[in-house]
């Protein structure tokens, strides 16, 4: 059975992956869109590959990845936003969740 961390990435760069694939449609903007699903798919997968690491140091570090790539996906999504290709901030709120329980995930790892 999946984390909730894992269920929530995937969710996630589902919903990175429809909502590009909906701006692209409507307004052909490549750059920033072929970015964020870069960043968002990247996410849930430095997740899955944390939760087979073989060592703690490995899995801390897979999820140090998942955390920058959360990061990025949030500018991306700013940019998005600010410049008016995507109108819906709810989908930064679930970025930045994601981001939270990613950093509570990271100093339960690393003990502190």
């Amino acid at each position: 059975m999946a984390s909730p961390l894992q269920e929530k990435s995937k969710a996630f760069a589902l919903e990175m992956i429809r909502i590009c694939n909906m701006i692209r449609t409507r307004t052909n903007e490549t750059v920033l869109t072929t970015q964020l699903i870069r960043s968002g798919t990247s996410i849930g997968a430095n997740i899955r590959e944390a939760f087979y690491a073989g060592s703690r140091q490995d899995f801390v570090f897979k999820l140090q990845i998942a955390l920058k790539e959360c990061s990025e996906s949030e500018y991306w999504l700013e940019l998005l936003l600010e410049s008016g290709y995507y109108d819906d901030n709810t989908v930064l709120a679930r970025c930045i969740e994601l981001k939270k329980l990613l950093i509570s995930s990271l100093k339960t790892a690393k003990g502190s």
